[in-house]
């Protein structure tokens, strides 16, 4: 259930029609890589703000220049169609989850494979790097977050409290805690150590995507295919803030590293900028509706908050803006 406390912050309905001609002419193009053959399904920015990672249905990860486009490195370690792609704090490796069924550690400069982590021939969702480097959590199709020695590739924990596949998870910034979120309609938090369940989130009212943490800790964005994203505490499951400024479902969302503000990305081919206190929206960037079915998959934010990149089903990567 969502709380009164919404009736006190700005509803994104109710923003006057020329606030939303102004928002939507923000959100500068800068830069737009086009080396992917298929669908970009993840982005990952590196610590140092330097470089992206896109992954794609194109069986590839390639890392190139933030500030260029320029490519620098593609990674074709897998099978099969690559999901998700995670960064390590140090920036030194990468993490990459298949429809191979493999979640994957390998080198970033030259590509070089590190380790498989060993686990069940079930599609990998979502994969995410602890805060403090340690470890890998993965999320599945078999509805399993399984999580690994990112050193060795050893399994040390699994969590079994979805019913259905699970389609993103997240660390919390002290790495005590992860959130994942599933079909089964539940975003989930679970202590990282021992699997212990802390709050089952029941307010979306469809399969939940996306979701994100503040990088304070204390709050939980999530989206789905309700087309809502809800903002809760992280620790209480009590609803905050809900975002209704979507018209198709919502496949990502990411914090500003400052934590004032959301980027969510969706089907209805736009990504949208807002304020994470007040639901207040930002800008709409539209850089990617050029063609019938341009859904944004994924959004990441720079490590300085200056820029946003967004990947589409249209191939492509934009970096614009953020505000």
């Amino acid at each position: 259930m969502i709380t009164s406390a919404l009736s006190s912050s700005p509803s994104p309905h109710l923003v006057a029609e020329k606030d939303k001609r102004r928002m939507v002419t923000a959100g500068t193009l800068l830069v737009v890589y086009t080396n992917h053959k298929e669908r970009v399904s993840d982005l990952s920015w590196s610590p140092d703000g330097r470089s992206i990672a896109s992954a794609s249905w194109d069986k590839t990860i390639q890392i190139w220049e933030a500030t260029t486009g320029k490519h620098q490195l593609t990674y074709e370690g897998h099978a099969k169609r690559v999901h998700c792609v995670a960064w390590s704090p140090d920036g030194e490796r990468l993490t990459s989850g298949s429809w191979d069924g493999t979640v994957q550690v390998w080198q970033r400069t030259s590509g070089t494979p590190l380790l498989t982590c060993e686990g069940p021939e079930s599609i990998v969702l979502a994969v995410a790097w602890s805060p403090d480097g340690t470890r890998i959590a993965s999320g599945h199709w078999d509805g399993t977050v399984r999580l690994w020695q990112a050193a060795t590739g050893k399994q040390i924990g699994i969590y079994r409290g979805h019913k259905e596949r699970v389609l993103a998870v997240a660390w919390s910034p002290n790495s005590a805690f992860v959130a994942s979120c599933s079909e089964d309609r539940t975003v989930q938090v679970w202590k990282s150590q021992n699997g212990a369940c802390c709050t089952v989130y029941r307010g979306h009212l469809a399969q939940v995507n996306a979701v994100a943490w503040s990088p304070d800790g204390t709050r939980i964005a999530s989206g789905g295919n309700d087309k809502i994203v809800l903002v809760w505490e992280a620790l209480t499951g009590q609803s905050i803030l809900l975002y209704r400024g979507h018209q198709w479902s919502i496949n990502d969302l990411a914090w500003s590293p400052d934590g004032r503000w959301i980027v969510s990305a969706s089907d209805d081919m736009t990504a949208q900028v807002w304020d994470a206190s007040s639901g207040q929206p930002c800008l709409i960037y539209r850089g990617h509706a050029t063609g019938l079915y341009d859904f944004v998959e994924c959004v990441a934010w720079s490590p300085d908050g200056t820029r946003i990149a967004s990947g589409n089903d249209d191939w492509q990567v934009h970096i614009w803006t953020a505000r």
